[in-house]
């Protein structure tokens, strides 16, 4: 891992897409895990978005909604198939 994780860091409009660890997504483990955590729960996902993303449903509800659901899909992507590569990259530096 080459960027430091955040605890509360902001968020863009959109969660990275595809199949590689992206230094905003090493930035942001910490917020995946909150949604995961908050999905789990059953949170309400504009709470949520408040909380964890710094968005405001009640300004504009559909872009609060999809940064929301982009990270929320790349925090479950991670979860599911992810994790692997970061496992991968963490071996890879150890062997150097």
């Amino acid at each position: 891992m080459k960027t430091p994780v955040a605890l509360d860091p902001d968020v863009d409009d959109l969660a990275p897409s595809g199949d590689v660890i992206t230094a905003y997504d090493e930035q942001h483990f910490v917020t995946y895990l909150l949604l995961l955590d908050a999905k789990a729960e059953d949170a309400d996902w504009m709470e949520v978005a408040q909380i964890v993303l710094h968005r405001d449903p009640a300004s504009d509800e559909m872009l609060s909604r999809r940064c929301w659901q982009s990270h929320l899909e790349r925090a479950q992507w991670l979860s599911r198939a992810g994790y692997r590569k970061i496992l991968e990259q963490a071996a890879a530096n150890r062997n150097r």
